[in-house]
């Protein structure tokens, strides 16, 4: 998984990148972070930075469960101590499964621009139809190169085009194969049950204008999660502020866990 441990805190933070990313999505963060933290970083096995395609199995990979196995063995191996986890987009689902598991691996959990579910059903706002997530799908399935093209000119802010094409590059990584039946799994997930099961305590992080997760879902979370959380919104466009609003984000981090940036 490529985990490499950076910094000199006392500590523990364990960054989580999402769907079609790698542990390069938060090299902007690692400067500061690493003078209050070790900050551990890595890459899921379904990343195009992952040499071995051997190491992701789509029939394993059918749920958050694994993935969450996965982090838990990880931070084992690693012999980390309770540490504060940092997950994007997915990952915040799997930290949230690995929290249940194993309570006292956590602190605390990020959730960034998290979601426990993405199609509307009855008065959940989730920001999808069944037709939109199927034309995802659909598009990856028929012309996967095209799709890595469009995609991040959507959920990254087009402001910042050097992030735009880092999430493209990012994305083309990412083996086809691999890509289908991953999103399938993450797009169709339906997590809201599980939230209430959360004891650690979480600070939701999200931005204001999300095309992936409507403002509302974090709200939603805040209710659900049993732990104590909070929402805090960053004033920004798109799905990655740790790409085009990273002092924005440094500076939510900062505040909630007390660190100056």
């Amino acid at each position: 998984m490529n985990a490499r441990t950076v910094g000199s805190g006392s500590e523990t933070m364990v960054l989580a990148h999402g769907f079609g990313g790698d542990q390069s999505v938060w090299d902007k963060l690692l400067p500061c972070l690493t003078q209050h933290y070790q900050v551990v970083v890595f890459d899921w096995t379904f990343s195009g930075a992952v040499q071995d395609p051997n190491l992701f199995d789509p029939t394993k990979y059918a749920s958050y469960d694994a993935f969450a196995d996965d982090l838990i063995a990880l931070m084992d191996e690693l012999h980390l101590k309770p540490s504060v986890f940092v997950g994007h987009s997915m990952s915040a689902m799997i930290g949230c499964v690995a929290s249940i598991k194993r309570p006292q691996l956590f602190t605390r959990l990020v959730l960034v621009s998290a979601s426990p579910r993405y199609i509307n059903i009855d008065d959940y706002e989730g920001g999808f139809d069944e037709a939109g997530i199927d034309g995802i799908i659909s598009s990856i399935e028929s012309n996967y190169e095209n799709w890595t093209s469009i995609f991040p000119t959507l959920v990254v802010d087009n402001s910042d085009p050097a992030s735009v094409e880092h999430m493209g590059r990012s994305l083309k990584r990412m083996r086809r194969e691999f890509a289908a039946p991953l999103a399938k799994m993450v797009f169709r997930s339906d997590e809201r049950d599980m939230l209430d099961k959360v004891t650690t305590p979480c600070t939701i992080i999200q931005t204001t204008n999300d095309i992936v997760v409507p403002c509302s879902v974090g709200h939603y979370m805040q209710k659900k999660i049993k732990g104590k959380s909070t929402v805090e919104m960053i004033h920004t466009t798109g799905h990655f502020p740790q790409l085009t609003a990273h002092l924005e984000l440094l500076a939510v981090l900062g505040r909630v866990l007390g660190f100056e940036n």
